[in-house]
């Protein structure tokens, strides 16, 4: 089971769970960042390292984000390998990021 980037991501994207990733499936657009569920390994290197709480195991999503898990799985899809992110990045921090 993959881990899924929700909601509190949107208009932030901290890149810290990127950098941990060891299997680089982290990938980005203007707005989030988004876990690729076809590499995820499920090692939860990357739930600690959020700080907006965005990231779930994918049978912990909470209802209210439900949508993202289909949503991770089309935007990776769409973006293709050259949206992958490895590396810390500034953050967005735009008007709708809630860090905690």
């Amino acid at each position: 089971m993959a881990h899924v980037v929700t909601e509190p991501c949107t208009d932030c994207k901290y890149t810290d769970c990127c950098v941990v990733c060891p299997v680089e499936c982290f990938y980005q657009d203007e707005k989030m960042l988004y876990i690729n569920p076809n590499d995820c390994i499920d090692c939860e290197a990357c739930v600690p390292e959020c700080p907006v709480e965005a990231i779930y195991s994918e049978g912990n999503v909470p209802a209210q984000w439900s949508s993202y898990i289909q949503l991770n799985r089309d935007r990776c899809d769409a973006l293709g390998a050259g949206a992958q992110i490895t590396e810390k990045q500034e953050p967005l921090e735009g008007p709708d990021c809630k860090k905690r």
